[in-house]
């Protein structure tokens, strides 16, 4: 599962729209997540507004919080979006098999077979996120929150039973006008030591490139590399896992008699 989680505190203004961006990623399955941060001076209306289009765009959940809150929210953010995807999964095949999707619709100890396939391919799902940080002159008070939030998500990730993988963008990424409007400050990583000297002599500024920023972060989420991208079968296991007295599991394509 590939998932891009937006952090900042206005509305952007070089470039692409951030809303376009948003959506050519959920295209190419990237879910998009936005939190806005209040702290310093209130996000506007326009600016909340692109929040919401924004996260509405790319698939994924918005949030307007202050800088305190940011670390418990980009791990519900995480952990939410891993659940409501797996459950689609799940919810497409009962569909398939009982015409329906409705867990409440299914006998109670074939409800809570379900319910433990869920919970256990949420913590067992292979993940990407990529974390992109608004860096703009106006987010320089909420720094801290920032890294805390990232320290806080790495810990959480290291958690859980499957593959979680973690990149760090910030934007907009240099002075020229030649250079990226992302900068790549930790790429792909496991390893909590890669967070020591985060965003070490950042130069910030007002240019706020939020589209551009987010394009250069599909791609190179893009590039990764089979063996990177192939977690994502465990989260394609959650159709071939079928409660209890359905006697079927779906194994490359085909059905054949088995009891979860």
């Amino acid at each position: 599962m590939k998932q891009i989680i937006l952090v900042t505190d206005g509305c952007s203004n070089v470039g692409v729209s951030p809303v376009v961006a948003a959506a050519r990623a959920k295209a190419e399955g990237i879910m998009v997540h936005v939190i806005g941060i209040v702290d310093s001076g209130d996000i506007g209306l326009l600016g909340a507004e692109e929040i919401r289009e924004t996260a509405e765009a790319g698939g994924g959940m918005s949030r307007i919080v202050k800088s305190s809150q940011l670390a418990q929210t980009v791990q519900m953010i995480t952990r939410k979006s891993v659940v409501s995807t797996i459950q689609q999964v799940v919810g497409q095949e009962l569909r398939g098999i009982l015409g329906h999707s409705q867990l409440e619709r299914l006998p109670p100890h074939q409800r809570s077979e379900v319910v433990r396939v869920i919970d256990d391919l949420t913590e067992t799902a292979s993940l990407q996120i990529a974390l992109l940080i608004d860096a703009s002159s106006s987010m320089k008070p909420k720094l801290q929150a920032v890294k805390d939030a990232i320290q806080d998500l790495q810990l959480s990730l290291q958690s859980r039973q499957g593959s979680s993988l973690l990149s760090v963008f910030h934007f907009p990424g240099g002075l020229a006008a030649e250079e990226r409007a992302a900068h790549c400050d930790i790429a792909w990583t496991s390893d909590l030591a890669n967070l020591k000297g985060l965003f070490y002599k950042l130069n910030m500024r007002g240019t706020t490139p939020t589209g551009p920023a987010l394009l250069e972060v599909i791609e190179y989420m893009g590039g990764l590399s089979g063996r990177e991208t192939a977690g994502g079968s465990s989260v394609q296991a959650a159709g071939a896992l079928l409660p209890e007295g359905t006697g079927k599991v779906r194994k490359e394509g085909i059905w054949s008699d088995y009891v979860v």
